[in-house]
């Protein structure tokens, strides 16, 4: 009789275990919007334009219209190739410094529309919108407001000449999933440069697009990661306070890089890098279109640091994407899906040293659902986990998650290896955020374990994961 009732009075303990509120969100968060931007983890920039048939980076503006004359343009080919490489979303420059235009913009003189290619009746912007719907990927688009043709750059009227630009592009092209915004300002044809109106830009995508990101230095949906090479910094927080940085005005490349811990703001880190040298096509460069390792490597330093990868991969002169550039990427997608094919956690136990009760159970971290993690009770900030894997494997890669909606949280943890009767410490990093894969020696164990040092809130650990990866190794 007495083990009855003392298990009775277990009861509701166990089920309050069970039904334990989520934890409070910690500091900024993502909008939903925000969250389904950086699951895309990797898109496709293309940069094409007068450039690419001049061999220029920035052109003058000055360029006759007749000079943009691709011969065989395929939009569902850059597609395919973008699908085939694992991409979710493309974003073109619809209009780079030059001021040509992709579409026939009402706004501009100096468009496809009076250039002779398809007797003045090309659409770039059409045609891969519809490409991208077609496939299923998402379509966005680069507008700079520099504008070196436009003869009203450098005067308050050419403020409102970019909105109704913005609002041509809105109104006629579907949904926009990125607003990249470029915040270069030099001299137009007039000598004159011009005072942005930034309140006014970004007020007209959040009227007419409300769900596209918008990307510039500032935000302030993503930020500008600081560099074009290709890494997002080994400490990299998705908040920042939008009101220290201003686009086009030099930041801190730093504070980009790495964001700032307790920032006001959500806007996570995108990493811009060219599969070339240059952004445009130029011949000249296809000998050094970037190898599977270094495109691997960008990949880890990108997506593996909480930040989102896009890749310029430039179309050529004939509107095609070379073959030795979509050849490289599709390889490159090969060799990661390879190496993430196998979780090395698979059938793994987890037992953590505190758990907010049964709903956020360190179990959950290996459900493989994005909405399930573990979570330690309110004001308990440092905690571990053991991870029991059914046999010794061998692994060089380790991946973990926190759930990003409640906020970032982790600010340090370690990682260890059993040795002898204790445990060995094989790595040390700072902040996680949507994703971190940590690069480690190439080790075999039957055990690992996780300590989160320090956060800002109770952690929140979404998922966890072992890889292997045979191309790149520590040792």
């Amino acid at each position: 009789m007495k083990k009855w009732l003392y298990l009775a009075a277990l009861l509701p303990l166990a089920w309050a275990c069970g039904t334990s509120e989520a934890p409070a969100p910690c500091g900024a968060v993502p909008s939903p919007y925000q969250w389904e931007w950086q699951k895309m983890e990797t898109n496709l920039f293309l940069h094409f334009g007068p450039n690419t048939f001049t061999s220029k980076e920035w052109g003058n503006g000055q360029e006759s219209e007749d000079v943009f004359q691709p011969t065989a343009l395929d939009c569902r080919q850059w597609v395919a190739v973008a699908k085939a490489a694992g991409f979710k979303g493309v974003i073109i420059t619809a209009k780079h410094h030059d001021g040509f235009c992709l579409w026939p913009n009402p706004e501009s003189t100096h468009t496809v529309a009076q250039s002779s290619w398809r007797d003045g009746k090309g659409d770039v912007l059409r045609e891969l919108s519809d490409a991208c719907r077609e496939a299923g990927l998402k379509f966005g688009v680069y507008v700079s407001p520099w504008d070196r043709n436009h003869p009203s750059y450098g005067t308050p009227e050419y403020n409102q000449v970019f909105v109704r630009t913005l609002e041509h592009i809105y109104a006629n092209y579907g949904e926009i999933f990125e607003q990249w915004f470029d915040g270069a300002c030099g001299e137009g044809p007039n000598g004159k440069r011009q005072v942005y109106d930034w309140p006014l830009f970004n007020g007209t995508v959040f009227r007419e697009q409300p769900q596209a990101i918008i990307f510039s230095d500032a935000g302030p949906g993503c930020r500008w990661v600081g560099n074009e090479e290709g890494h997002a910094g080994r400490t990299n927080w998705s908040t920042v306070n939008v009101d220290e940085l201003f686009p086009g005005v030099p930041n801190k490349n730093d504070f980009l890089n790495e964001g700032l811990k307790g920032g006001t703001d959500w806007a996570a880190a995108e990493t811009d890098v060219s599969i070339r040298p240059g952004w445009f096509w130029r011949p000249s460069e296809t000998p050094q279109v970037k190898s599977v390792e270094k495109l691997l490597q960008i990949w880890y330093e990108s997506v593996g640091r909480n930040s989102l990868m896009l890749l310029n991969i430039p179309p050529d002169n004939r509107g095609l994407i070379d073959p030795v550039d979509s050849a490289r990427v599709i390889a490159f997608r090969e060799a990661l899906d390879q190496i993430l094919a196998t979780d090395l956690a698979a059938g793994a136990k987890v037992k953590a040293s505190a758990t907010r009760g049964r709903a956020f159970s360190a179990a959950k971290m290996l459900d493989g659902d994005e909405n399930h993690y573990w979570a330690t009770p309110d004001g308990v900030t440092e905690a571990s986990f053991v991870v029991t894997l059914p046999e010794e494997r061998t692994f060089n890669r380790v991946m973990l998650q926190e759930y990003i909606p409640l906020g970032q949280r982790v600010e340090s943890f370690c990682i260890d290896v059993p040795d002898g009767d204790g445990w060995k410490e094989i790595a040390a990093e700072t902040t996680i955020g949507y994703k971190r894969i940590v690069p480690l020696p190439t080790t075999t164990a039957s055990r690992i374990r996780v300590r989160i040092a320090s956060a800002l809130a109770c952690p929140t650990i979404s998922a966890f994961a072992l890889y292997m990866d045979p191309i790149l190794t520590l040792n």
